[in-house]
């Protein structure tokens, strides 16, 4: 079993093999993945990872392994206000892949009904999640706790 604990978020040559993980997928550890070849890979990272669509694990053969982000089932929104809408989403955490024309978020139904009252649509689609990174991270959006005092 080819072995990968070295991860770099762009390729520097060519890739042997791509795997291709949903959001969630995409942040690890250590976890055996299936590559578009059918080969196994141990991924044993030295910390939790969130792996890039684009980047790549390095095996211990100095081979490259390209991640990909796979489609996954979403909500996209629209709307005419969508700095508004993009706030709302914002302020409670969610990832959120932003574009100029829509918003993209993983399917949540309370999410849905909750745009839906501000004046945002929604709709399902399955398309690759690559949501902007957090102010503290690349890639993951990291919630603050609430249970401190703010004095």
């Amino acid at each position: 079993m080819l072995t990968a604990q070295t991860y770099q978020n762009h390729l520097h040559a060519t890739p042997a093999d791509h795997v291709s993980l949903t959001y969630e997928d995409r942040f690890l550890r250590r976890k055996v993945l299936t590559l578009a070849s059918g080969t196994q890979l141990l991924v044993d990272l030295p910390q939790t990872t969130s792996l890039d669509h684009g980047g790549a694990l390095i095996t211990t053969e100095q081979t490259e392994i390209r991640i990909d982000a796979a489609p996954e089932p979403l909500l996209e929104v629209t709307g005419d206000a969508l700095h508004r809408i993009a706030w709302h989403i914002g302020n409670r955490h969610t990832p959120a892949q932003i574009e100029d024309t829509r918003i993209l978020i993983q399917r949540d139904h309370v999410m849905a009904d909750m745009l839906a009252k501000i004046g945002a649509t929604t709709r399902e689609v399955t398309e690759s999640f690559t949501p902007e990174g957090g102010a503290y991270g690349h890639g993951r959006t990291h919630g603050h706790d609430h249970t401190h005092s703010h004095t």
